[in-house]
């Protein structure tokens, strides 16, 4: 089975290398970007499945790369990540597109099960383009 490639990105550089140091010892790949501009940047040159994509940044702000992120990578899981806990950010980042969102400060345990969600997500999707495919094909 494949492994899940996670990208972390948030401006707070202290919250990615802590937060990619405990997925790394659970055993997922994780890379990070400090901006969503970084992000999309990687996004070109790997193969990432999930996103866990900090709302408030400097300059293209989270709901903004949100966005720019399933207009060029549809099929990358998006997980809103939040420390300014408003209704109307999650609501905004779910009409983007977003598969969900955390609240921080949020445990490692809940990034990696949410992370598995979206991964799971994906994979149905990719099973479902599949089959279509193959139908068309006969």
């Amino acid at each position: 089975m494949e492994k899940i490639k996670i990208m972390l990105v948030d401006d707070e550089e202290r919250y990615l290398s802590t937060t990619q140091k405990l997925l790394s010892k659970k055993g997922y790949d994780a890379l990070t970007a400090g901006s969503g501009t970084e992000a999309l940047e990687k996004l070109k040159t790997q193969n990432i499945h999930v996103v866990i994509l900090d709302v408030k940044m400097p300059g293209m702000d989270g709901i903004e790369t949100l966005r720019e992120i399933k207009k060029h990578f549809p099929l990358v899981e998006v997980i809103m990540l939040t420390g300014h806990a408003t209704v109307e950010s999650a609501v905004d980042g779910l009409k983007a597109g977003a598969t969900d969102y955390l609240m921080k400060p949020v445990d490692i345990d809940e990034i990696v099960n949410k992370a598995e969600e979206a991964f799971a997500k994906r994979q149905r999707l990719e099973e479902k383009i599949r089959t279509a495919s193959s139908r068309r094909d006969v």
